[in-house]
């Protein structure tokens, strides 16, 4: 290795095992990083219940999402969701965007729906039960995009940018 790279390489080292740095919004890794649960209790989580289905989407709400990831593309983010239905059997996933992917007050709405099974099923366990979508946003479409959030018939997840 040449001299001159080998303290570039350690500079880059110590600053990556810098705490302040790694939780920073100067991480990339940190840009699309982190979700949360967005709203923290019983009351809001039955409003988010309250609202009417989109017409053109006849599929209903998975019960509960129970994982959000956000991965930085070219030209723009793939938004994977994980989400827990009640019974095995659900099919046909998707993210889908209730008022056609605008965003309102810097916020983008999805939600996560499928199919339910065609005939009776079994409970299972949690992990025999989970379902997942994904779905690409350009970079053009999350203009004025500060957080991204994906509810569920029981709750909502979000990730800000």
């Amino acid at each position: 290795m040449k001299p001159s790279l080998l303290p570039a390489l350690a500079a880059i080292l110590m600053l990556g095992a810098c705490e302040a740095i790694g939780n920073s919004r100067a991480n990339p890794f940190n840009w699309f990083g982190g979700n949360q649960e967005a709203g923290g209790n019983q009351e809001q989580a039955a409003d988010v219940t309250a609202q009417p289905a989109p017409a053109t989407d006849p599929r209903p709400l998975v019960a509960e999402i129970s994982a959000l990831r956000l991965d930085k593309a070219p030209g723009g983010v793939i938004i994977h969701a994980t989400g827990l239905p009640p019974t095995q059997g659900y099919w046909q996933a998707a993210l889908v965007a209730p008022n056609n992917g605008l965003p309102q007050n810097g916020e983008l709405l999805l939600e996560l729906r499928a199919r339910p099974p065609l005939s009776q099923a079994a409970t299972g366990t949690p992990a025999s039960r989970e379902i997942s979508a994904a779905r690409f946003l350009t970079d053009q479409s999350l203009e004025g995009v500060s957080t991204i959030t994906v509810r569920a018939a029981q709750n909502a997840r979000s990730a800000r940018r």
